[in-house]
């Protein structure tokens, strides 16, 4: 490899290089089976993540994409299970419309009654979070046991969540609880297998955002 080219840095503006990306990205996904509303997400999906599969891989529930949109210009919370997320979901648009984003993960309370109870705090996280929102989206990237618990909370009528987002990324229990979530009769957008992560559901709840906007 020559490394002795001089290096010419782009000099094009953010929002040409972001249209461009995602005129590539509506090429080489070519042919698929989501709708027009939803191909927003999954644009966004792939964009965060460079990863084709992934967003093939997605899978959403007929009333998911209005039940966020709804959730977001109502001024709903968004519940993330880990400050990753809640970092980096836009909140000037949230706020716009009277929301915000919360995490509860490592809060004192929680991480006293994780130890007490020898489980995590994803979990605990979850049960507090349900107690102060009502309603709400619910963006879980990180954690498959936040969304079991969420998955639990809801079979047993203590949760009813606006919307779940469940992309959490990993090898032990991610793509099962992403199966049990798929099998709710509530509005949801997951997808399928161990890919997911942080930047996934990050890349969701703005793409929502942005539909929210648009359409106010």
């Amino acid at each position: 490899m020559d490394f002795k080219t001089e290096f010419k840095p782009i000099t094009v503006q953010p929002q040409e290089i972001e249209s461009n990306s995602f005129d590539m990205i509506t090429e080489e996904l070519g042919e698929h089976p989501f709708t027009e509303e939803q191909y927003p997400v999954v644009q966004r999906v792939i964009h965060a993540s460079a990863d084709f599969e992934l967003g093939r891989s997605m899978v959403f529930h007929p009333d998911a994409i209005q039940a966020g949109i709804k959730a977001i210009q109502e001024g709903q919370p968004v519940v993330a299970d880990v400050q990753m997320v809640q970092v980096g979901i836009s909140k000037p648009r949230i706020e716009k419309f009277g929301g915000n984003v919360r995490v509860y993960i490592s809060d004192a309370d929680v991480m006293e009654e994780a130890k007490r109870l020898n489980t995590t705090r994803a979990i605990i996280s979850m049960r507090k979070a349900i107690k102060e929102v009502d309603g709400g989206i619910y963006a879980i990237g990180n954690a498959p046991t936040a969304l079991l618990e969420l998955i639990r909370l809801v079979k047993e009528g203590i949760a009813n969540p606006s919307l779940i987002v469940g992309v959490p990324v990993g090898f032990v229990s991610a793509a099962e609880s992403k199966e049990e979530l798929a099998k709710l009769d509530i509005p949801f957008i997951t997808n399928i297998g161990r890919k997911g992560g942080s930047p996934v559901a990050v890349a969701t709840v703005n793409a929502l955002s942005l539909l929210a906007t648009k359409q106010k």
